[in-house]
Formats: structure tokens, sequence, C-alpha cells
């Protein structure tokens, strides 16, 4: 009862937050979401933002509202989309995985936009529903509690193209850019109702490694000279790793699959980095079109506009790229939002994440929301003075990871200085904690120190959610998931389940790897 008298409070703030800005501009702002794939959240701000040139976050920053602390609800594409889209945490949708995610007919904030009397218009990446990317990656995830070890990505690497006059590098996004600014110049600034817009870019999410064959993964950071020489070579820090010996076991399970145990020089290390930082310039340069194009059409001033990520990036932090992890790198996103009556200049401390979208984009455009979300409106921060002591979000975050390249589900509750990282069922796996003002390396598993503040954070995350069940329920999908493809392929399984990403190391011993499925398939959960 409390919690949704809590609720209805925080709605009615930001209904009438709203409804000051509507008075103040003459009717419903427009809403431009403009999403990355896989942009770590601390280069927005400093001391991450020496290193590489962002000018129009910076932008967006000055002239706005920075979320410092804003999260991903499940640090891989598909999943943390579905949250942000339907605005619910992802055991609530069973958003397991890449493949298993929302269903066409799910109703989500642009649908209702929609529906209020907004023109919606989406262009590039979108990626919430269910039945997408690689077979590889679908059966990763069902077999990730086999007793095996694969590797099911290429080892991470590096290639420069063009020259310093190579702009357009990621020549899908800067179309699916160009597309949206044409939009907005030629539809959007002619039209007499409030719009919509949603731009999806892929950048800088790695590239495919086209020469590991036809399932090979992403895992080549590419850039041009052009975009290389906007990073502070200097700046760019070698992070520090944890020998394998000290290593919690779901880490070491990662690190393995994503072919990261072998030697790297810090020179490999660096330039990883370095071409990763340049990839996140080139998405910069991308917003600035978007920016523009705003500009230039007289409606910036009428549109709130939001920069924010599915997830992060390992670029080697903790031996590892990709994401798929709860440390920072991997599950911290930007999150900045500027237009009418957004403050400028102001930073938030406060721990927000993606659910939050849906109540704050619906009580933007003055409609009323649903009460069985996870998320809250972040609009009581943006529309008056902020003071902490009024502000209604709870003081936390979930984010949650049920996918590949991790052998046991992983959940995250993310407070004001401390990062609680549980498992599984909550005792098969140790549980992590980190002291994020004092660690922000996360290298000190702080657990064991402070046993009263980690209970304390596992009694907060069983609150809300049952993790050990739905562990459960996550191993009982894949497994029924499993059986019924291999049922499908007939003769053809072994052929086929020796041929996906990890086929280097499956067929070095088949029938061993096969077996272990066999014993996996019979055991009970």
């Amino acid at each position: 009862m409390v919690k949704h008298i809590v609720k209805f409070v925080v709605y009615w703030i930001a209904f009438y937050s709203v409804f000051l800005l509507a008075v103040t501009e003459g009717g419903r702002p427009n809403l431009v979401l403009f999403m990355a794939d896989s942009f770590d959240g601390r280069l927005t701000f400093y001391p991450g933002n020496i290193t590489l040139q962002l000018p129009f976050i910076n932008y967006m920053r000055e002239h706005g509202t920075i979320f410092l602390n804003s999260y991903t609800n499940s640090p891989i594409c598909c999943p943390s989309r579905a949250a942000m889209w339907s605005g619910k945490f992802i055991h609530l949708t069973e958003s397991w995985n890449n493949f298993k995610c929302l269903d066409d007919k799910y109703t989500t904030w642009m649908d209702i936009l929609q529906e209020q009397g907004y023109v919606t218009k989406q262009f590039g990446k979108v990626d919430y529903k269910s039945g997408s990317h690689s077979l590889s990656n679908r059966v990763e995830a069902w077999t990730r509690d086999v007793n095996f070890l694969l590797r099911q990505e290429g080892r991470p690497t590096v290639n420069l193209t063009g020259d310093s006059s190579t702009v357009r590098v990621m020549k899908e996004d800067w179309n699916t850019t160009e597309k949206a600014a044409q939009w907005i110049r030629t539809t959007a600034s002619i039209l007499s109702d409030p719009f919509a817009l949603y731009i999806g870019v892929n950048l800088p999410h790695p590239y495919k490694t086209t020469n590991l064959g036809a399932n090979a993964g992403s895992s080549t950071f590419q850039t041009s000279p052009f975009w290389l020489n906007k990073i502070s070579l200097q700046n760019i820090t070698v992070p520090k790793w944890l020998p394998f010996s000290k290593m919690n076991q779901v880490d070491y399970y990662s690190t393995y699959t994503k072919n990261c145990t072998a030697h790297f020089s810090d020179k490999e290390i660096t330039n990883i980095r370095a071409y990763y930082y340049a990839m996140c310039v080139e998405t910069d340069a991308m917003l600035g079109e978007i920016l523009s194009a705003l500009y230039d059409t007289n409606l910036l001033n009428e549109t709130i506009l939001i920069f924010t990520s599915d997830h992060g990036e390992l670029a080697l932090e903790h031996r590892q790229f990709y994401k798929m992890s709860m440390y920072e790198g991997s599950s911290h996103i930007p999150f900045l939002i500027m237009g009418p009556n957004v403050k400028a200049g102001q930073q938030i401390s406060n721990p927000i994440s993606l659910v939050d979208v849906y109540p704050t984009v619906l009580d933007i455009a003055e409609i009323a929301c649903p009460c069985n979300l996870s998320g809250y409106s972040l609009l009581p921060f943006l529309t008056r003075e902020y003071q902490a002591r009024n502000n209604l979000h709870p003081e936390w975050v979930l984010s949650e990871f049920h996918g590949s390249d991790a052998n046991a589900s992983t959940y995250m509750i993310r407070t004001s200085s401390w990062k609680l990282i549980a498992y599984a069922d909550g005792s098969s796996v140790p549980s992590q904690l980190f002291d994020l003002s004092n660690d922000k390396d996360e290298l000190h598993n702080v657990a064991a120190v402070y046993p009263r503040i980690t209970e304390s954070l596992e009694r907060l995350l069983l609150s809300i959610v049952d993790y050990p069940a739905v562990s459960r329920a996550v191993q009982m999908y894949n497994r029924q998931q499993f059986k019924l493809w291999k049922l499908s392929l007939g003769r053809n399984y072994s052929e086929v389940i020796a041929n996906l990403r990890w086929h280097v190391d499956w067929q070095q011993n088949p029938k061993m790897y096969e077996d272990a499925i066999e014993k996996w398939l019979n055991t009970d959960v």
C-alpha cells in the first residue's frame, strides 16, 4: 500500500512539473531519444572525459542535466532495450537473453505516445523483440550451465581503416543518422502535433571479426586516423587485473569464453582502448548531426533530447571486453537530457536506470503512467531546483544478467557508494561487495570485511526480486529450449553444434563436449 502511495505522489509531482513546462512552452514538447550501443557512461564526465573529445555530449551536459550514476538493467543488447521499452525489470518480462525478449505486440511507451497524439518515428537499431541475434549466441546462453569451457569469441583486436580524411567509418550508422536528420528537417519541422523520434546506432559496439568465418562474433575495434587523432593517448590507462587465482569463478568463465586468457601487451591494451574511445567520438559526431538538425529547424528549444546507451564496454578492464558483466565498464551507461525547463549544467548523483525512461517520457507528454512499472519518472530531478531530500526515486538500481559468457545468473544492486553483485542461488557462488567511493576499479571484494552491509544489500535484493527462484526458472528455460532446438535438427545436430562460434575448441574433442551436454540434459535442476 505504501509503495503505491509513493508512486502516486511521484507521478503527481512529475505531472505538475510537466504542466508547468507545457504552460511555459504552449504545448507538449517534442521528444528525441538517441541510443548508442556499448557506450561507457563514465566517459561523459570527469575524469573519464579527459581522454577523448566529445563536443556534442559536452554541449548536452552544459545545457542540460547529466545523471552521473546511470545503469543498464541488463548488460546485454536485447534485454537492456526490453527494459527501456517496457519500463520493467527483465525478470518481469522474462527477457532472458538476446533471443528471448519482448514479443511483437508488446505495448511500449512509443506506442502509447502515438495513441495519445504524438507523431512517432524510429530509425536504426531498436532490438528489443524476441527471435533476433545469432544462433551461436542463443546456444551459448542455453548451455552456460554445461560443465565445459569453450572460447566463444574472437580475441579482441583493432583495425585502422581509411586515412585522416575518413569520417564515415560506420556507414550504416551514418545513413541512419542522415535519414533521421532529414526527417527532422523535412517532416518534423512542419508538423502541427508534437513528435517522438527514436534513433538507434550500432556504435561504439565492436565490429564483426570477418576473418573468423560466418559465425564469428564482434571482437574488432575499428576506426580511422581521423577519429583516432581526437584521442589523448597519454591519458589512456592500462587497467589492473587480478591474477586468475583470485578471480571470481564467473569472471574466470567470462574471461575464458571471451578469449582473453592469453597474454596482452600494454601496447595491445592501449590500442584497444584508444580505438574504442575513437568509436565513441564518432558516435558523438552522429549525435551532433541530430542536434544540428533540431537547431537549424528552430526545434531545439521545443524538444526534450535524451542521450543514452543499452550498456557499456569493458575494453579490457577486468581482463574482458564486451559487456555481460556488472563491473562499471559494462553496466554504467550515459544518461543526459536537455530541453525546455531542464536545468542547465546540473549533475545528479542519484542512481537511475533504463526502466526510468518509460515513466519519464510519458510524464513529459502529460500522459498518465501505468502503476505496474519498475521505473520512476526523472522529472522531479529536472524541472525544479534539485534537492535530494525531496526525491522519491529509490536510492538503488537493479541490474540482472542471464545470457551467454557468464555461467550463472548475475544480479547487481547499486546504491550511493556500494555495489553488491550476487549470483545464481545466492550460495553456490559467493557474492561480491565493492566500495566504489574508495575502489573505482572494483578490484577489492570487501564482502567479508563488511558483512552487515553485505547482508543488508542482499535483503534489499531479495525484497525486489526472488533471485534464487529466477535463476532456477532461467536454468529450466535454457534446458527446455536447448532440447527443442536439438530435436529440430535431427541427424544434423552434431554437425551444426560443432560449427558454431566455439568451433575451434569444439572440434578438438567433439565427443567429450557432446557427452557433457547429455550429462547436463539428464541432471535435475
